[in-house]
């Protein structure tokens, strides 16, 4: 008997913890019904990608990411809650479950992949390193940065890029690192550090806020890929399965023309059969993933298409930021969704 016990307690273990260590998510599908809400996981205040307005309410391309989510299982993308979370804390609180999702302009790469207890669910935007500078230093490219001191946010891929491009190219630097992006930031601004480096789309988030934006540039150089994209813990397929077809949702919207705006009639008069599966008038694909059957119509209805998060947060609505490789394939950008099919 006491063998057994031992059995079955080294058995729940490994359910529990899996070969990585880490808390496996279980069945987190049934676990966000029966709390009512989806737990996201954001930045602590980064500009289009998710940071409060003067009401609290958190805005951003991320956060719309995680009300997709909502809409989706809900069918109201209003019930879901925001962990603002520093670079340093948010792995942790996914591979704890204190959140469900990790929607946090956070890198796909291999050992995050791999090696954390953690899956990527999908691109929410190509990214890449780049560097924000004084225009007074009179520097006009990254080879020019020999021996500057430059601002890192710390627990990021920042911090080896950067230190690949210089070795590579024969420079030297020294690095201050820091907590948050806003230290970063306003490091920058002092005359702390010659430079700050990050993603080329956190960099023009960080000038929007600077007091005279207009003194400093953005260099040309892009030194990394940095595909961007929502995370959950691994071990839970019916959950992956969500948050990766709520972006693909946005995704295929996008490409079909359907919008906030017309989604609803489309979904009662199409003649296109891509378009009748993928609002949920032919097949029963939202029964495969748990989720009602118009769970596109909710998301689109109520959040948007790509296109609409993306210039309503990045774009001309806010940070100016060009679609570029954020484009659809249709379009001359790389962004690609699978069909509903």
């Amino acid at each position: 008997m006491k063998m057994l016990k031992s059995t079955l307690a080294v058995l729940t273990t490994a359910a529990l913890f899996g070969a990585s260590g880490f808390a496996q998510a279980g069945a987190t599908l049934d676990g966000v019904k029966k709390k009512g809400f989806v737990q996201c996981g954001v930045s602590d205040g980064l500009p289009g990608f998710s940071v409060p307005d003067a009401q609290g309410t958190i805005k951003g391309i991320d956060a719309d990411v995680c009300r997709a989510v909502a809409a989706a299982v809900f069918g109201d993308a209003t019930k879901v809650k925001f962990s603002q979370l520093n670079a340093k804390e948010r792995f942790t609180a996914l591979q704890s479950g204190e959140i469900d999702v990790l929607s946090r302009n956070t890198t796909w790469t291999s050992s995050r992949d791999a090696g954390m207890g953690m899956i990527f669910a999908g691109v929410t935007y190509y990214d890449g390193v780049g560097f924000l500078v004084n225009n007074k230093l009179g520097v006009k490219s990254a080879k020019e940065l020999d021996g500057a001191t430059i601002c890192i946010q710390a627990g990021t891929t920042t911090e080896l890029n950067v230190s690949d491009y210089f070795r590579s190219n024969g420079l030297k630097y020294t690095p201050i690192t820091f907590d948050t992006s806003d230290e970063s930031a306003k490091s920058l601004e002092s005359g702390r550090c010659d430079v700050l480096t990050s993603d080329k789309s956190q960099l023009y988030a960080q000038r929007s806020k600077l007091a005279s934006k207009a003194d400093f540039i953005v260099l040309p150089e892009t030194i990394s890929k940095e595909p961007l994209g929502p995370v959950v813990r691994k071990g839970d397929d019916e959950w992956l399965n969500v948050v990766k077809w709520s972006l693909f949702a946005m995704l295929n919207a996008e490409e079909a023309g359907i919008t906030s705006k017309n989604v609803e009639e489309q979904a009662k008069s199409t003649k296109n059969p891509d378009v009748a599966r993928l609002l949920g008038a032919d097949g029963e694909y939202g029964k495969d993933l748990g989720v009602p059957k118009d769970w596109v119509v909710q998301i689109v209805k109520q959040v948007g298409n790509y296109g609409e998060i993306f210039e309503k947060n990045l774009g001309k609505g806010s940070l100016e930021i060009d679609r570029g490789m954020n484009a659809l394939w249709t379009n001359g950008g790389i962004m690609y969704a699978p069909p509903v099919r």
